[in-house]
């Protein structure tokens, strides 16, 4: 199956058209997992084992409104680990990828 995921320093926190083209997937912290699940149910679902007791959960595209999206997107990115963070030598400033990254897809299994 070819799906897109988006990716901050090569951690997946989001994929489109998986499980099913009409879907996508979150990678969320069980606690705003559990609060996107119960605020938006038509939206957001947990996805089932171990994937989804860990965060993963399942986005209804067509139920699913955009600045929704964007607020479980970002509430994703946030829960990067601290590795995701480096230190610019030249600047010597930290770089949060977390807060920088762009959403770029790209192909996860071509």
């Amino acid at each position: 199956m070819q799906h897109l995921d988006f990716r901050v320093a090569g951690k997946i926190f989001a994929t489109l058209a998986y499980p099913e083209k009409t879907c996508g997937m979150v990678k969320l912290a069980p606690e705003d997992q559990h609060n996107f699940s119960k605020d938006y149910p038509e939206a957001f679902v947990p996805m089932k084992g171990t994937w989804g007791r860990r965060g993963a959960t399942s986005v209804l595209l067509k139920s699913a409104r955009k600045e929704i999206v964007r607020m479980a997107l970002e509430a994703a990115g946030a829960i990067l680990p601290r590795s995701s963070c480096w230190r610019n030598p030249r600047k010597d400033e930290r770089v949060d990828f977390r807060r920088e990254a762009k959403l770029t897809p790209r192909a996860a299994h071509p």
